[in-house]
């Protein structure tokens, strides 16, 4: 006899929701922005001290090696510098006390929708850069920026740590295309940008040695058993990573090592998994020159200047809204 599912006591969470409508979909898949739990944050700094993990090395490079060179690309007496997902802030600030050194007048607004986050950003600079204009907005990127518009005083926006690559072209063309419709002619924005190299760097950086970006990535499955009422066992599945150098798209997944059902409290269902059925759980795109010149002025920018790391293994782009 054919059982019902029980309706669901209370409203879902964004989590379950987003974990519903995931694990339902063909292929499965699982937003990345869950990984940073507690327990994930921590993980994802051993990730950034990893030896294989170029990128944070390599934005920090561009900025310590071309601060000045990038202040006086803003070309403004002064300017509002809003910055979109700040995290902790611990590359922009090599920035914002090079500015604040410089005499340059501007005002930081960091834009983030997690309070919490906003405000362990605001006490770290108060502490560290007391003389800092800071003015924290939280919020929906684009709706924030949208209440922005107008005034006299350029912008320059910050979009950094290659976070563009989280998004498959079609929607790094919409969210790009979203914040230029959103600023003035005029406008600046600085984007970093992990570009295309040797497929083997780019695959250790996902997927080292050491296993830290496995255990990154298995705890997804651990926080669905804490705070949904999940019953993954992590042994049953395994991290796995591929790198396409004509795409750039480089992927995480997680890959089931037997046929078996897991059942979510949460969504009072149980989902099936075929052996060897997997769960796409991060994208990370990677860039030429050339597609990311052809993506700026399909979405309404100019290429203003490009600045490299010693290896030109990433970029942080200029572009000004035309």
């Amino acid at each position: 006899m054919a059982t019902t599912q029980q309706p669901h006591s209370q409203p879902l969470t964004a989590f379950a929701r987003d974990v519903l409508q995931g694990l339902s979909a063909t292929p499965k898949m699982l937003p990345s922005k869950y990984f940073y739990d507690e327990q994930g944050d921590k993980l994802f700094q051993q990730i950034m001290r990893m030896p294989e993990y170029y990128l944070t090395d390599c934005e920090l490079e561009i900025f310590e090696n071309h601060k000045e060179g990038i202040l006086q690309a803003f070309g403004h007496r002064r300017f509002q510098l809003l910055e979109l997902g700040a995290g902790d802030g611990m590359k922009t600030k090599v920035l914002l006390r090079h500015f604040l050194e410089r005499g340059a007048g501007f005002k930081y607004q960091p834009i983030d929708i997690s309070r919490n986050v906003l405000l362990e950003l605001e006490e770290s600079l108060r502490a560290e850069l007391p003389e800092l204009d800071v003015k924290s907005l939280e919020g929906d990127y684009f709706q924030v920026l949208h209440e922005l518009r107008g005034g006299v005083q350029p912008k320059v926006v910050f979009f950094l740590g290659a976070n563009i690559g989280n998004y498959t072209l079609e929607r790094a063309a919409d969210f790009l295309r979203s914040i230029a419709e959103a600023l003035n002619p005029g406008d600046l924005l600085f984007l970093g940008v992990d570009l295309k190299k040797a497929p083997e760097v780019i695959l250790n950086a996902y997927n080292d040695p050491a296993g830290i970006t496995a255990a990154f990535n298995l705890n997804l499955l651990r926080r669905m058993n804490r705070e949904l009422g999940a019953n993954f066992e992590l042994n049953d599945f395994k991290h796995w990573e591929t790198y396409n150098p004509i795409s750039g798209e480089a992927k995480s997944y997680l890959v089931s090592l037997k046929s078996q059902h897991v059942f979510i409290k949460a969504l009072n269902r149980p989902f099936h998994f075929e052996a060897w059925e997997a769960i796409e759980v991060e994208l990370s795109r990677k860039y030429s020159l050339s597609e990311l010149e052809t993506l700026a002025k399909k979405t309404g920018f100019a290429v203003r200047q490009h600045f490299f790391d010693k290896k030109k293994y990433f970029v942080d782009s200029l572009w000004r809204v035309e």
